[in-house]
């Protein structure tokens, strides 16, 4: 089965620095990667060739203009010629994403391919120029991403990064956003973002389901429950069931709710260390079961923090693909957890 990635920016976003960090990423599999440059010569191919990769370029124009016959056709001659493990596409800087997606789609039912990410790198000192002049073909690109990558994030301002992220949100609520530099992120790190959704919320509340699951206690009717829950139960009762034993049950995921945040602006220390003092011992922000996070901080390293309720765990950590954290708990107050981690 050939894994299928679509690594698409508009113009001179930074495509190309990212797509030779996959090829170094994936060196060890068989790839080709297909690039498709507007206009009558390919440019980027022979600075892509020292790589070792195959390269497949198709000059007859951009992709999104010859889907069905000539990409359909070359995408099936690569598969049955190189028989790769995976091929990267690389459209146009002016073409449009969704109909890179289309014509991937149209060749799955009859070619032994696996979709991959679909990934757009967007300058993030350019951002609003390009939105507001090329709004269509701009925007179709991050509409259609699983994740966008922001380049040039080492040389943009602190404002023009965030008015970047606040647009690419604007467009698509739901793609996972890379704001850190790559060169400070490792190959491991480049390789999870494209392999692996990472979901801190899912994560910690399986976490948290297995640990009640592990330290579990009998009350003598069969059933099992934690002690998380009988400390809150005042909440428990709204949902838990009778079982006949005066107790209550009910599963995990009925209790846990979680608010998180991507994009955190850099904190100082001393302000991320307030904000995890309250978050453990205050009951202002509702029941919190945990905390977790990965954030940048005004002295250019990383915290990352682990919470529970009355213990925290504050450590140095290498830079993540953008700060996160999360909370999950019950009756969390959503708003006041945002402005809490406002810098």
């Amino acid at each position: 089965m050939t894994k299928i990635d679509i690594v698409s920016g508009f113009l001179g976003a930074g495509k190309t620095t990212f797509i030779k960090r996959v090829l170094e990423i994936v060196k060890n599999e068989k790839t080709v990667l297909i690039e498709n440059e507007f206009g009558e010569v390919g440019i980027d191919g022979g600075f892509l060739k020292d790589s070792g990769i195959e390269i497949k370029e198709m000059n007859s124009g951009c992709i999104c203009c010859s889907l069905v016959g000539d990409f359909t056709s070359s995408l099936k001659e690569i598969l049955e010629k190189y028989e790769p493990q995976r091929v990267i596409i690389e459209p146009s800087g002016v073409g449009k994403l969704s109909d890179v997606m289309k014509a991937v789609e149209l060749v799955e039912s009859k070619l032994k391919i696996e979709p991959g990410k679909s990934v757009t790198v967007v300058d993030a000192s350019k951002c609003k120029m390009y939105a507001k002049n090329f709004g269509e073909f701009f925007n179709n690109q991050i509409q259609y991403a699983d994740i966008i990558v922001l380049s040039r994030t080492d040389i943009a301002d602190e404002k023009k990064q965030a008015k970047a992220v606040e647009i690419v949100r604007e467009i698509n609520p739901t793609a996972k956003i890379i704001t850190t530099p790559l060169k400070q992120l490792d190959n491991e790190q480049i390789f999870e973002i494209l392999e692996k959704d990472t979901d801190l919320a899912k994560e910690m509340i399986e976490e948290e389901k297995n640990k009640h699951h592990e330290h579990g206690e009998s009350c003598g009717c069969g059933h099992h429950e934690s002690h998380e829950h009988h400390n809150h139960e005042e909440h428990h009762h709204e949902h838990g069931e009778s079982c006949g034993c005066g107790h209550h049950h009910h599963h995990a995921d009925e209790v846990f709710e979680s608010w998180g945040k991507e994009q955190i602006e850099r904190l100082s220390r001393q302000k991320l260390e307030d904000i995890l003092e309250k978050l453990s011992e205050s009951s202002e922000y509702g029941v919190v079961l945990r905390a977790k996070g990965m954030v940048e901080l005004d002295d250019n390293t990383w915290a990352y923090f682990d919470l529970v309720p009355g213990e925290v765990e504050l450590r140095d950590g290498k830079a993540c693909y953008t700060s996160k954290a999360c909370v999950i708990g019950a009756n969390l107050e959503k708003e006041k957890l945002e402005e809490l981690f406002k810098a």
